[in-house]
């Protein structure tokens, strides 16, 4: 990983090209980000980059997070995000980095939240199949069927496909293609969908080659 940003989606819209075909486009907001800690194999015993993004009230910080920014004099950052570049030697504490770091045609991988759709069933989690609608099935053709064992093993292995949480974990989208850059206003698109609602969450970093 050679560079990232944090930042939140706007949502989607379509750009055309130069031969007049659409693209549909994720527009993010990316930075600008503010460099608040470096770490090093000495200290640390790893090497990283902590960038915030997004400013916040003084008073809303906790005593931790504010001696940390204070130790560092830096400005509050709402959200942190550890980035373990390959040379962190090209990066300064307290140093502003900005969208103009990508380019229009290069790759990057977005990691987000995924929109949370509270506890679902069977049907809308795992695609599962309705039961019939007739001979006796009732109000319940909704219903996963047969999911157990019998007498042995007398439980439910894990991993058992069955209702419950969907949505609100993390995702990563590969290999998504950057369309155009506005660094007046830290706005990047770029083609296809990119996890979470909008004004969620996002990190971007350059696409890790297979």
């Amino acid at each position: 990983m050679k560079k990232g940003l944090i930042g939140k989606k706007i949502g989607m819209t379509q750009v055309f090209d130069e031969t007049g075909k659409v693209i549909p486009v994720t527009v993010l907001e990316m930075g600008p980000c503010t460099v608040t800690q470096l770490k090093t194999a000495e200290n640390d015993g790893y090497e990283a980059a902590q960038l915030g993004f997004g400013e916040i009230a003084p008073n809303h910080v906790n005593k931790p997070y504010a001696g940390h920014f204070k130790k560092n004099d830096i400005i509050p950052k709402r959200y942190l995000r550890e980035f373990k570049f390959e040379n962190i030697s090209e990066y300064e504490l307290g140093a502003v980095i900005k969208v103009d770091v990508f380019n229009v045609g290069e790759k990057i991988d977005a990691h987000g939240t995924s929109k949370g759709k509270g506890t679902a069933g069977v049907i809308k989690r795992w695609n599962f199949s309705r039961l019939k609608e007739s001979h006796g099935s009732g109000p319940v053709v909704r219903r996963g069927g047969s999911t157990g064992a019998c007498a042995d093993p007398a439980r439910i292995f894990k991993g058992k496909k069955l209702a419950g949480h969907l949505g609100s974990e993390k995702v990563t989208v590969q290999n998504l293609e950057i369309v155009k850059i506005d660094a007046e206003n830290n706005l990047i698109a770029v083609k296809g969908a990119v996890p979470g609602p909008k004004q969620g969450v996002v990190v971007i970093t350059d696409a890790v080659k297979a």
